[in-house]
């Protein structure tokens, strides 16, 4: 008696993108059975260490493959821990363990789905690419209960109780017509050779008669000597541990040795993953101990700011018995991160010296190694002295604070800064225009991330590190200009005051402006807009969201001839609707949306037609 369970929908769509899509590399499905093959022998090893009701299944570890030519199709089997019918819902029936919403949202009918089937970590079913149906038989450790799972990819799956003399997995695929290469014993190696020459376990060719072939070196790359491994080698390691198919931008491979012992093998990928910024996204390092896996889920290895970070750490001085909850908090394993971070931000810190190397790195993960800025006060100042950023100085390079101070005048000693959501928008601020005037460089800041790191870093060799907000110099400078009557200002300020009551709280004349009329600021010491905006898309409570203040450049033709009309009251309608005008403009220049969007751009309208009228 069977159980006919349909695939949930997304499933079926991910399914039907494998299925009917073209690929430059389908052989790449037997490296990502391979590799679920091993994990499943790594996790009964594990298991085994703390269970000794499943010792008797955890030794003499293989993966075997055996190719029937006449049948057209191809078993890959492993002893592991293996699966029982819960186990076989969850894996391979629904969307909790797949990844398989971001799968088929991205994938869409564009871009390399072979790509994406790495970047999603889908492994178990790119078997469909090669297969019209797959059978999979599998027992779990300490079960007696054998279990048959079949399905052909596009309506569903059965499950079946089954006999099995051992626990491990057993999936059989049977070959498309035009999948026949896989059973070609020299392809075969060739692939395993290729993609699967690290792992730990014997990969075994069933050759019948012939008897078996052990196809694998088997041995654990990290635990070779750097002159023995090639770059070919590094990268092969580097997919199978991140299932990507980028070659990685960063390779670090070292070994500590003092009061602790460990080697790390590291990489940095050249591309940025799908769920960087999910919220539950975390580090995931392999921890193994003394090359016997123990966990991908030790949060405590490196830092969250890190997380982007693919690799393996080897300890032989971690007791092997030891469970994942004391792991989190064990000294050593402290001392294992902090090693390896430092070790990280020093190879960071020696790229970042080649600019147009580093940038690649940094437009891919530069906004998450920022959070360490905010986050990591042992290594702030390292992280931000390799942190690069938009400035006023330049419109296409980034710079970094060092770059920044080598340029500022000698007098100064203020980093300054602006935030806010589009660089575009920040380069373009009426604040900006005194501190152009006056030639002082302005970083320009666009992530939302660069809200925070500045509060906890004060100062930088020597240097404050301020909004321009709160520049505490004199933005004045010598203005031949005309000026608007201080008396006829002072009471468009106070009328524009008492007009905009309910949405600012004051309205004042300011000697920062250059070429706008106006520009919106906040109360010093209150949040920017930018960052009220922040927590408002957030959800945040904005109970304490900051006043706004509306300058006006008295320098400024507009300002001077509304302030000569409000001395005459028969203007005041006139002069309320540009106020009005002006106030919107201004909430745009910042970002910010207008209080009322078909009053401005009627207005607008008016005054361009206006415009043209005039110059015919």
């Amino acid at each position: 008696m069977s159980d006919k369970i349909a695939f949930q929908a997304d499933v079926s769509k991910m399914l039907d993108i494998v299925i009917n899509s073209l690929y430059s590399e389908k052989q790449i499905f037997l490296r990502e059975l391979i590799s679920n093959a091993s994990d499943a022998c790594d996790k009964l090893k594990y298991w085994a260490l703390t269970n000794p009701q499943v010792a008797e299944y955890a030794h003499d570890f293989k993966i075997i493959i055996k190719a029937d030519e006449k049948a057209n199709t191809l078993t890959i089997s492993d002893n592991g821990i293996g699966m029982n019918k819960d186990d076989l819902i969850s894996h391979l029936g629904t969307i909790a363990k797949s990844g398989t919403a971001e799968f088929v949202k991205n994938a869409g009918d564009n871009g390399s789905v072979c790509e994406l089937i790495g970047q999603f970590g889908v492994g178990f079913y790119s078997a469909f690419m090669v297969a019209d149906k797959v059978e999979l038989t599998t027992r779990k450790a300490g079960e007696d209960t054998a279990w048959h799972w079949t399905s052909n990819g596009i309506d569903g799956f059965e499950i079946s109780e089954a006999k099995k003399d051992s626990c491990g997995t057993d999936i059989k695929l049977f070959l498309k017509k035009d999948a026949k290469d896989y059973c070609d014993t020299i392809y075969l190696r060739q692939i395993v050779r290729t993609y699967s020459d690290h792992i730990a376990y014997p990969i075994v060719l069933d050759l019948d008669k012939a008897g078996e072939e052990v196809v694998n070196k088997g041995s654990a790359l990290w635990t070779r000597q750097k002159s023995e491994i090639t770059s070919d080698q590094y990268k092969d390691f580097y997919q199978h541990i991140s299932h990507n198919f980028d070659d990685p931008w960063l390779t670090l491979h070292f070994k500590a040795e003092g009061n602790i012992e460990y080697t790390g093998l590291l990489y940095i990928p050249s591309k940025a993953p799908y769920d960087l910024f999910q919220p539950d996204k975390k580090q995931s390092l392999k921890l193994y101990i003394n090359k016997v896996f123990i966990s991908d889920k030790i949060d405590t290895l490196l830092p969250n700011y890190l997380r982007f970070v693919k690799g393996i750490i080897d300890s032989a001085d971690l007791p092997l018995n030891i469970s994942r909850e004391m792991l989190q908090y064990s000294p050593l394993l402290e001392k294992i991160k902090s090693g390896t971070v430092k070790r990280l931000l020093k190879e960071l810190q020696k790229r970042s010296k080649n600019y147009d190397d580093y940038i690649t790195f940094w437009r891919n993960f530069g906004i998450v190694l920022k959070e360490g800025i905010y986050e990591d006060f042992n290594n702030r100042e390292d992280i931000v002295a390799m942190s690069y950023f938009y400035s006023t100085h330049d419109k296409e390079k980034l710079t970094t604070l060092d770059e920044y101070i080598s340029r500022a005048d000698k007098e100064q000693k203020t980093i300054y800064y602006i935030t806010g959501d589009d660089i575009n928008v920040l380069r373009n601020s009426p604040q900006l225009e005194a501190f152009a005037q006056k030639g002082i460089e302005v970083l320009l800041l666009n992530d939302p991330i660069d809200e925070f790191w500045p509060q906890v870093l004060p100062n930088y060799k020597g240097y404050s590190v301020k909004h321009i907000t709160q520049a505490d110099i004199d933005m004045k400078w010598e203005r031949s200009e005309q000026k608007a009557d201080e008396g006829s200002l002072k009471k468009l300020t106070d009328f524009m005051s008492d007009l905009f009551k309910n949405e600012l709280g004051k309205v004042i004349t300011t000697e920062k402006l250059t070429t706008s009329p106006v520009s919106l600021t906040v109360e010093d010491g209150q949040m920017s807009l930018h960052l009220e905006r922040l927590m408002r898309n957030h959800q945040q409570s904005t109970a304490f969201a900051s006043t706004r203040i509306l300058e006006l450049n008295p320098y400024h033709p507009l300002i001077i001839k509304l302030s000569d009309m409000i001395m005459d009251d028969k203007n005041k309608s006139q002069v309320e609707e540009v106020a009005r005008v002006l106030l919107d403009q201004a909430k745009v220049a910042e970002g910010e949306a207008v209080s009322d969007p078909s009053f401005y751009a009627q207005k607008v309208s008016q005054y361009i037609l206006q415009s043209l009228e005039k110059a015919c």
